[in-house]
């Protein structure tokens, strides 16, 4: 069985936690799912394997395997079957960059490998359960522009679509600006999110900020929006800079080009950054300045990539196989 799921981008930011186990969030966030930053994965289970066989991006990965295992042995318990898997999972754009790979990851494995287990799942029981996995994961399930409510329970903790795809024209321009991976993984990165002496004020204004960030959303009001969405990656990054030990995903490239959407703006191209916790950068802007910010960003020889997303659909089933 194969599915298709999106990355996706967080203007509310997902950091901290309550629960380890569980995955549970210190808060609510708020998402799009990204057209052009995919994962794919096949999974069979089948008595012809003597272990779980996992390659992610044509490799072995050892670390990796063991979340795989790990989620297949939940998957495995509410099936009721005892069968390893043969799993074969491929991105199309570089890992632990910032570009919330575990989240298209886990979310094509979570459908994937439900479904090839016989399970029969709703959106809302997926999404319980890929965030059992990566929390972020859990946005990856449903459609367009999500909400991930932190809830108090594993059963509350799930996300939902607020908008389907077409409701914005919004872009998320990506710029790959590094290959690297980062050195301190997101999962390992959380445990240190309380130790910032700035994060306890943060979650205390998080609600307002979501009230403002849905009103945008509703209203379809770019600048209030882009204020927000651009303050809230800086302040995750305080928080990250802050927290002992310290956590510094940004590049000197990933600070160039933040002060270079800050200058477009000066000059009348209104376009913001995001960042999660990597070093790429992305830029959103409104599909009718598509043009004007590919032609800001050509000629830079310090871009690797850049990747044009659009708001996309949710965690999907598809036909075509990896094996």
């Amino acid at each position: 069985m194969t599915a298709v799921a999106p990355s996706n981008l967080a203007f509310i930011k997902y950091w901290g936690k309550v629960d380890d186990n569980l995955n549970l969030p210190a808060n609510s966030s708020i998402s799009m799912n990204l057209s052009g930053l995919t994962t794919t994965t096949t999974v069979d289970f089948d008595n012809q394997y003597k272990s779980d066989l996992v390659i992610i991006d044509g490799k072995k990965d050892e670390k990796e395997s063991l979340r795989v295992t790990l989620h297949l042995d939940r998957i495995r318990k509410s099936a009721k079957i005892k069968l390893k898997a043969r799993v074969v999972s491929q991105s199309n754009f570089p890992a632990s960059t910032g570009l919330s790979s575990s989240a298209s990851g886990f979310a094509a494995l979570t459908l994937s490998a439900s479904t090839a287990a016989g399970l029969k799942l709703t959106e809302k029981e997926l999404s319980i359960l890929a965030r059992q996995a990566s929390g972020s994961a859990c946005r990856s399930i449903p459609s367009g522009f999500v909400e991930w409510k932190k809830g108090q329970t594993s059963n509350e903790s799930f996300a939902y679509s607020l908008y389907p795809p077409y409701w914005w024209d919004l872009i998320d321009v990506v710029l790959v600006l590094s290959d690297g991976k980062k050195v301190v993984s997101t999962t390992d990165g959380q445990k240190l999110a309380f130790s910032s002496p700035f994060f306890t004020n943060r979650l205390e204004r998080l609600e307002s900020k979501i009230k403002k960030l849905k009103k945008s959303l509703a209203e379809k009001d770019f600048s209030g929006f882009g204020v927000l969405v651009e303050n809230e990656a800086l302040e995750l990054h305080a928080v990250m800079l802050t927290s002992i030990p310290s956590l510094i995903y940004l590049h000197p490239e990933t600070l160039f080009f933040m002060q270079e959407v800050t200058k477009w703006r000066k000059e009348g191209l209104e376009a913001y950054f995001s960042l999660n916790t990597g070093q790429a950068l992305h830029i959103l802007c409104q599909s009718k300045d598509l043009v004007r910010v590919k032609q800001k960003l050509a000629g830079f020889r310090n871009i690797k990539k850049i990747i044009i997303n659009r708001p996309a659909g949710g965690a999907g089933i598809i036909t075509s196989h990896l094996f």
